[in-house]
């Protein structure tokens, strides 16, 4: 937000003071004070005006404990340009975006590194619904002796891996970033069982198969439910949180 600086030098007294002007902005309307008999003293200053490391001389007048300054000389300090019309005169500054424009707007918040942008929460939910159906497929066909093919799995890997990009690229804040870190991780944890499950199948290894309850026990498999739980409930609450279970 630029501030404005008036560094005005009466014979009586020397000091800088504020200059209570309109703050710039694309486009800015400066209304004019129409002054009349309600103010009876006035005088007037030439100084030196700083607007955001610009400077130049303006002339500026004071009128009941309040500087205003030429609008002119304020858009050559400061390289703009002006246009009138009916009422309004618009002063137009290269540099600013129109966000800038109201004077009265609350500054704006700095990011706290946990919150989350509403497309990345979106994409993070998609991204955990398919590695999910990648992992719940694998169980569902080791349990009940299923084929268990590298096309099958190659099929839902690339389906959650592509999920999982996109997230990626709708990370916005810190807070989407360090939420995908996480994502990221609990990928890595799937594709790693299911290297196991498929390793296990093609040897006609059964320690998966022991009891109905081998997989749910399995500790990796744990991680991953607990994991997949605290990823969903983080982004539903719109803001980063760190949990154990994804590391």
């Amino acid at each position: 937000m630029p501030h404005l600086y008036l560094n005005s030098k009466p014979a009586e007294k020397r000091g800088q003071r504020k200059a209570s002007v309109w703050r710039p902005g694309i486009p800015l309307l400066l209304l004019f004070l129409i002054v009349g008999g309600a103010y009876p003293q006035t005088n007037h200053v030439n100084g030196t005006l700083e607007v955001s490391g610009r400077q130049g001389q303006a002339q500026v007048i004071e009128i009941g404990g309040r500087s205003y300054v030429d609008v002119q000389a304020l858009a050559q300090i400061t390289n703009g340009s002006l246009s009138f019309g009916p009422g309004h005169i618009v002063l137009t500054i290269q540099g600013l975006t129109a966000d800038d424009n109201s004077a009265s707007a609350p500054p704006a918040s700095v990011e706290s590194g946990v919150t989350m942008s509403r497309p990345f929460m979106k994409a993070g939910v998609e991204a955990i619904a398919g590695m999910r159906e990648w992992a719940t497929t694998l169980a569902y066909a080791t349990q009940n002796a299923f084929p268990l093919t590298d096309e099958l799995v190659t099929k839902h890997r690339n389906q959650a891996a592509h999920d999982l990009k996109l997230s990626e690229v709708a990370a916005s804040t810190n807070g989407d970033r360090n939420a995908f870190q996480l994502l990221n991780h609990e990928f890595e944890a799937v594709q790693e069982w299911s290297n196991n499950l498929l390793k296990a199948r093609k040897s006609l290894d059964g320690k998966y198969t022991a009891s109905p309850d081998a997989l749910r026990e399995d500790p990796l498999s744990q991680r991953i439910i607990s994991c997949g739980h605290f990823l969903s409930s983080m982004l539903a609450t719109g803001s980063f949180q760190d949990d154990a279970s994804c590391h």
